[in-house]
């Protein structure tokens, strides 16, 4: 049973920050991969920022230089730390994992529930 759960979304003032957190638990083997995404209403979720089991980075145009990924892929923990939020970054935000379990027996992919953001004054 593979679990992530994120935390940390609210409600900011533009200009503002925000730090989201996930959480992987369950029979959990490796994790190669892990990922920040998000989903606007009426918009097609979008890859926000990316990890590797390398520590190596990658991030969308749209939030370069404003948002910092980091975590241990060996822990299954990631976060997301935003600054500078703008209203475009209203969204529900995802953690993602690709990882491989004891229960399914191989790579597959893993989404959380979802963390509301809403920058807004």
């Amino acid at each position: 049973q593979v679990q992530l759960v994120e935390s940390g979304g609210g409600l900011v003032q533009p200009g503002g920050s925000l730090r989201l957190s996930c959480a992987a638990s369950g029979s959990i083997i490796k994790i190669n991969a892990m990922s920040w995404y998000r989903q606007a209403p009426g918009s097609q979720r979008e890859l926000v920022a990316h990890l590797t089991s390398y520590g190596s980075t990658n991030y969308a145009d749209s939030v370069k230089g404003r948002f910092t990924i980091s975590g241990d892929n060996l822990k299954g923990t990631l976060y997301l730390q935003m600054s500078s939020l703008k209203p475009e970054d209203t969204a529900v935000y995802y953690c993602y994992a690709d990882l491989y379990s004891r229960d399914a027996d191989r790579w597959a992919d893993y989404w959380g529930q979802g963390t509301q953001v809403t920058v807004s004054s």
